[in-house]
């Protein structure tokens, strides 16, 4: 029987209740708004991840940006355009109320962040602009009756958001993204009128918003300011300057609550690369000296003690969190119950941004259940006891071999866990050691710490496991989890046959990289994959003393990572680390003493010297056990009493490291990680059937609320 938990109660400071205008949070755990790749494509996937959050003891959970009209539309996110999306947010309130917590939308109005190329409506701003990005649209100024319709829409919205029963309706203007943002920005806005010019008029409409939205629902419901700090420049004066502590001075008692965060998102939502726990406390400390309402921010904080930190600060009122509570929905509970070795770390990777950027749901490297609590049933906390009699063996203890293992010996089932490195944790531990990446160790350590408490898991490092010891091994399910290997002839995304002549160069990748073996003098490293290896690299032999040439087929650096909100961070650290960065080029041929470089455009080639070449391209599966294993007579492994040979993980097919965990616990779940017949989760269809708004005041609408209106 396990020990009992206890808290010190110096975390006690943390479940205190807060008072939020009309409305009292339990705790001081926040779950801000947060995208999710589901929105309102995938509703009750969306509703049920966020009500596993209010399980998790978190005492606010919010929604995503809400769209509050059509002229302001992202694809992906929630949208309130009127009633008619009633019901979906109002799935979400239900399930985040039925454990306890208040529920939040942030209604937002993306302006010129927007193209809006499925509504077709000309996006607006406060000034005539292109869009963001590379589309061919520009947002028209806005005149009068357009803010007139904007505050408007933006007060039509408050209220059916309190009809569907929110508690706290934030008003946007953070991240660079949402029109009262633009409105504040001396960039965004150019106007003369009273809504342009000085901050006083800057700032006009975002104080009548919060004043329409208070009139609207302020009786019943909290409302918010999302204020971005780093993004409202002014740099008239003799040194630049931030206004965005100006605009909390002027508006400090107006809102209910400040949710204060770095703008834009790319420094908000930073990787564990390029920033460390709390490091927003710096740049929004000065928010709880200029009002009295309570401040909610960010900091992907993982450590209790760091938390308390903000509070006995001065620094924040709430523990604010997108991704942490992502990796561990159930964080606020394990500290309430003292049990911190039990806390699943966010590594700060942004695998879950990148699922929102592809406008997929929801995934996480710590986390696989995130996006499959509706769909496939899963809970982050709850495993379902086993229901078969099988023993298994798990060859390959590297992410996808370590979750496999933990969640199987929680099933209860007897697992043996055999690897041929004395310790254990696979390409994790590997990369871990890597420039930036020492956060992803996590992924081993707080397996292995969960598999120290599990009687019925076995450990067997150091050693290499062949087709005869599985056959003794007396188990009747085999899972293979023996990795991947990156490849060293060349072949990826850009050369489908071998590079011509790697014999000329000393040729390394980045299995040799991370074994210790490294290039010396002038090197070449060919980025095919596209993601981070590529780069950590280049940063690893320069600091090493290299003379890097960086050289890669796609127009931009780690051209993957837009997704992850790092690309810009990354492209700037190899021009400044690297002696030649050269993109839209691919390795035509390897000469001695150089690399062949080709335009992948017009072909036209040139050449660097090079004392040696960095194959980043592609990886081969590790899976020779397996197939010699599936190669023998069925009576064979019959007669050895297994029933089941399994890849998971790399060995299946390599990926990220998300990819490799989420295999492991389809196996723990399933006992199998194969393709079936039939679609193994749920799907969310479309519902046909509403072909015109729902009007105010109408029956319908009237039907859709009843019970849900607390006004």
């Amino acid at each position: 029987m396990e020990t009992p938990h206890h808290r010190p109660a110096r975390y006690d400071v943390l479940f205190e209740p807060v008072r939020i205008g009309p409305v009292t949070a339990k705790n001081r755990f926040f779950q801000v708004p947060h995208c999710n790749g589901m929105g309102r494509a995938y509703p009750s996937a969306m509703a049920a991840m966020r009500g596993v959050k209010a399980e998790g003891g978190w005492a606010v959970v919010c929604t995503e940006q809400c769209d509050i009209h059509y002229s302001g539309n992202h694809l992906r996110e929630l949208r309130l355009w009127d009633a008619q999306d009633i019901p979906v947010l109002a799935r979400a309130t239900e399930q985040i109320h039925g454990h306890g917590a208040l529920a939040g939308v942030e209604l937002a109005h993306n302006g010129s962040f927007v193209p809006n190329l499925d509504t077709r409506a000309i996006p607006i701003a406060p000034s005539a602009t292109a869009t963001r990005g590379n589309f061919p649209v520009t947002a028209r100024a806005m005149d009068k009756s357009d803010i007139r319709a904007f505050r408007r829409w933006h007060r039509e919205a408050a209220l059916n958001a309190r009809r569907a029963g929110f508690d706290i309706v934030y008003v946007y203007a953070g991240h660079d993204m949402a029109l009262p943002a633009h409105f504040l920005s001396r960039r965004h806005n150019q106007r003369t009128d009273e809504y342009g010019g000085s901050l006083e008029n800057r700032a006009r409409l975002l104080r009548e918003l919060v004043e329409d939205a208070k009139e609207a629902v302020g009786d019943t419901c909290a409302v918010a300011i999302r204020l971005g700090v780093g993004s409202l420049i002014d740099a008239s004066g003799p040194t630049p300057r931030d206004e965005a502590e100006d605009v909390l001075e002027m508006l400090a008692e107006l809102p209910d609550l400040w949710d204060v965060n770095l703008s834009p998102f790319e420094k908000d939502g930073q990787t564990a690369r390029f920033a460390q726990e709390g490091f927003q406390q710096e740049h929004v400390r000065f928010a709880k000296k200029l009002t009295t309402k309570p401040v909610v921010g960010v900091g992907r904080f993982t450590s209790p003690d760091t938390m308390v930190a903000m509070i006995r600060s001065g620094t924040l009122d709430f523990i604010g969190a997108a991704r942490p509570s992502i990796a561990d929905p159930f964080l606020p509970r394990k500290i309430e119950e003292g049990r911190f070795d039990e806390i699943r770390e966010c590594i700060g990777c942004n695998i879950c941004v990148a699922s929102d950027k592809l406008s997929v749901p929801l995934r996480c490297t710590q986390n696989p259940t995130m996006g499959e609590e509706w769909r496939r049933g899963w809970h982050p906390e709850y495993l379902p006891p086993k229901d078969t009699d099988d023993t298994v063996l798990i060859v390959g203890a590297g992410p996808a071999g370590l979750e496999a293992a933990v969640s199987l010996g929680r099933r209860g089932y007897r697992v043996l866990l055999a690897d041929r490195e004395r310790e254990l944790g696979g390409r994790v531990l590997r990369e871990s050691a890597l420039p930036g990446l020492a956060t992803w160790r996590r992924v081993a350590e707080w397996r292995l710490g969960r598999l120290k408490r599990l009687p019925g898991v076995e450990l067997l490092p150091g050693n290499e496991i062949t087709a005869d010891l599985v056959l003794e091994a007396e188990c009747s399910l085999v899972g293979v989890a023996t990795g991947a290997r990156w490849r060293a002839d060349g072949v990826g995304r850009n050369h489908r046959g071998e590079i011509p002549g790697l014999a000329g160069l000393p040729v390394f990748t980045p299995d040799d990289l991370m074994a210790g073996r490294l290039p010396e003098g002038r090197v070449v490293v060919f980025d095919d994959d596209h993601y981070y290896m590529g780069g950590v690299l280049a940063e690893l032999l320069a600091d090493r003393g290299c003379e890097v040439v960086f050289v890669t087929p796609d127009s931009l650096v780690s051209s993957y990572t837009q997704n992850t909100a790092e690309q810009g961070a990354i492209q700037r650290r190899i021009l400044e680390r690297c002696a030649e960065v050269r993109t839209s080029t691919t390795v035509g041929a390897v000469e001695p003493g150089g690399v062949r470089l080709d335009c992948v455009f017009t072909g036209r080639q040139s050449t660097v010297e090079a004392d040696a070449i960095v194959l980043v391209t592609g990886s081969l599966p590790v899976d020779g056990l397996y197939h010699e294993l599936t190669a023998l007579a069925p009576e064979v492994l019959t007669g050895a009493g297994v029933r089941r040979v399994v890849r998971l993980g790399d060995c299946l097919g390599p990926g990220i490291i998300a990819a490799a965990v989420h295999s492991g616990h389809l196996f723990a779940r399933t006992l199998d990680t194969g393709l079936t017949d039939w679609t193994p989760f749920r799907r969310e269809n479309v519902e046909l059937g509403w072909d015109r708004p729902i009007p105010p005041g109408s029956e319908t609408l009237r039907l859709l609320t009843e019970g849900r209106d607390r006004g």
